[in-house]
C-alpha cells in the first residue's frame, strides 16, 4: 500500500511539474489562447467569404444547368466558375495559402490574418459552391415556376423560394465544411501566423516537452468542433420542427 501511494505521489508530481512548466511558468498558457483567438478570427472571416463565393458560384452553375436558353454571357461565367472549382479543388489548400501569401501579396503589406482568411475563404468557397448547387438542384423545379407565376423575377425566386429550401437540405454538409475549415486553419503557421497549433509548437520549442501543449491544443480544437456540431444539430432540429 505504501509503495502504491508512493508511485501515485511520484506520478502526480510529474504531472503537476509538467503543467507548471508548460502552462503556468512565464504565462505560457497565453500562447494557446492568443492562438485560439487568431484561429477563430481566420475561421470567421473565411466562412463569410466562403459563403459569399459559394452562393455566387452555385447560382451561376445552377442557372446554367436549369436554363434551356444558355446565352454566350452565361456560358462565359459558367466556364469561369468551372475553372475556379477545378483549380481550387484540385490543388492542396497549403499550396494555395503559400501562393497567395508569397506570390500574390508578396509586394503588398497586408495583415496576415486577412491573407489567411482570403486563402481559406477562396478554398472553402469552392466546396460551399458545390454544396449549395446540389441543394438548389434538389429543390423541385416546380418551385421556380411557382415563383415566376407569382410575378417574381429569377433572382427574387432564387432568393425567396429556392435558397431557403436548399439551405435546409444542405445544412449537415455545410456544417461539416465549416468544421473542416476550422481544422484546416492549423496550417496557417506556415506563413508565420500565431494560430492555435503554432502556439502549442512555441511552448514545445521552449520546454522540449511536446505532449502537454499539443494535447491542450487538440482538446481546444475538439471543444470547438463539438460545440459547432451541437449548434448545427440544434439548428437542424429547429428547421425540421418549423416544417411540421
Amino acid at each position: 500500500m505504501v509503495v502504491y501511494c508512493t508511485v501515485l505521489l511520484d506520478y502526480w508530481d510529474r504531472i503537476s511539474s509538467s503543467i507548471y512548466l508548460n502552462f503556468i511558468k512565464d504565462d505560457r498558457w497565453k500562447y494557446l489562447f492568443t492562438g485560439l483567438g487568431i484561429t477563430l478570427q481566420i475561421a470567421f472571416f473565411a466562412v463569410l467569404l466562403g459563403i459569399v463565393i459559394g452562393i455566387v458560384v452555385a447560382s451561376v452553375r445552377s442557372t446554367y444547368d436549369l436554363n434551356d436558353k444558355r446565352g454566350p454571357l452565361l456560358r462565359f461565367f459558367n466556364s469561369i466558375c468551372k475553372t475556379y472549382l477545378t483549380v481550387i479543388r484540385g490543388t492542396p489548400v497549403l499550396l494555395q495559402l503559400l501562393i497567395i501569401y508569397f506570390v500574390i501579396f508578396a509586394s503588398v503589406r497586408i495583415d496576415k490574418v486577412l491573407t489567411a482568411s482570403i486563402a481559406f475563404g477562396i478554398n472553402s468557397g469552392a466546396y460551399v459552391a458545390e454544396i449549395f448547387r446540389s441543394g438548389i438542384l434538389s429543390v423541385d423545379r416546380g418551385q421556380f415556376e411557382a415563383g415566376r407565376s407569382l410575378g417574381f423575377n429569377y433572382v427574387q425566386t432564387m432568393w425567396y423560394f429556392i435558397l431557403p429550401q436548399a439551405f435546409k437540405n444542405i445544412l449537415p454538409a455545410l456544417g461539416n465544411e465549416f468544421i473542416v475549415l476550422i481544422k484546416e486553419t492549423s496550417i496557417a503557421g506556415y506563413i508565420g501566423m500565431h494560430d492555435l497549433t503554432k502556439g502549442a509548437d512555441i511552448i514545445r520549442s521552449q520546454t522540449y516537452d511536446p505532449f502537454p501543449p499539443l494535447l491542450a491544443a487538440g482538446l481546444m480544437y475538439l471543444i470547438l468542433v463539438v460545440g459547432l456540431t451541437a449548434a448545427f444539430n440544434h439548428l437542424e432540429r429547429r428547421l425540421r420542427s418549423n416544417d411540421r
